[in-house]
C-alpha cells in the first residue's frame, strides 16, 4: 500500500517530535514525505502536483502538531485549494473514493487536558471532527488517528519509540 503523509509544521527543525517522525518516515520505500512548508516556503501550492500525488498513492495521513484546535495554516489553505469541487467532492469529485485517510497529530498538553471535565474540555476525537468529515465528504475511509500528548515531557527514548509505533500505525492500520 502507497502512502502519501503530508506533513505540516512551520518550524520543524525545532519540534523534536515531527522532525523525528518525519526522518523515520523517510526510511521507508512504500511512505512518502511531503512537507509542505518545506515545498511550498513561498505559500503559493501547485494544485496540479498536489492532486497527481493523492492519486498516485492508497492512503493520505496528515502529520501535524495541534495548534489553535485544528492543523497550522498551510494545511489548512492546501485544503481549500486542492480538495476542489468537482474533483474531490460533489456529483463529479470521485477522485478520493476508496482511499484511506488518518491524522497523525502531536499536542503539546497531556492526555488529560482532551477530554470532558479536562483543561480543553474535548476529547480528540471531538476537535478533529472537521477531519473526519472532511473523510467523509470526499468519500475516503477514515482509520484511526496517531496522537502523541504531552510532548514536552518526554526524554528521546520515548520520541524515538513514538516514530516506530507511528510508522506501525500507519503501516498496519486497516
Amino acid at each position: 500500500m502507497k502512502t502519501l503523509v503530508i506533513v505540516a509544521h512551520p518550524n520543524i527543525s525545532e519540534s523534536r517530535i515531527n522532525k523525528a517522525w518525519k526522518q523515520r518516515l523517510s526510511e521507508e520505500t512504500d511512505i512518502t514525505v511531503h512537507d509542505l512548508y518545506e515545498e511550498y516556503p513561498d505559500k503559493k501550492i501547485d494544485i496540479e502536483r498536489e492532486q497527481a500525488l493523492l492519486l498516485s498513492h492508497d492512503r493520505i495521513v496528515f502529520q501535524f502538531p495541534f495548534y489553535w484546535y485544528s492543523s497550522p495554516s498551510l494545511l489548512k489553505e492546501w485544503q481549500d485549494a486542492v480538495l476542489t469541487y468537482g474533483w474531490a467532492y460533489g456529483s463529479e469529485g470521485t477522485k478520493l473514493h476508496g482511499k484511506d485517510f488518518m491524522l497523525a497529530i502531536s499536542t503539546g498538553g497531556p492526555e488529560a487536558a482532551y477530554q470532558a471535565g479536562g483543561y480543553n474540555r474535548y476529547s480528540m476525537s471531538e476537535l478533529t471532527k472537521p477531519f473526519q468529515a472532511t473523510a467523509n465528504l470526499t468519500g475516503m475511509r477514515f482509520l484511526p488517528s496517531f496522537v502523541l500528548q504531552g510532548v514536552r515531557m518526554l526524554g528521546e527514548d520515548q520520541v524515538r519509540e513514538s516514530a516506530e509505533e507511528y510508522i506501525n500505525h500507519i503501516t498496519l492500520s486497516r
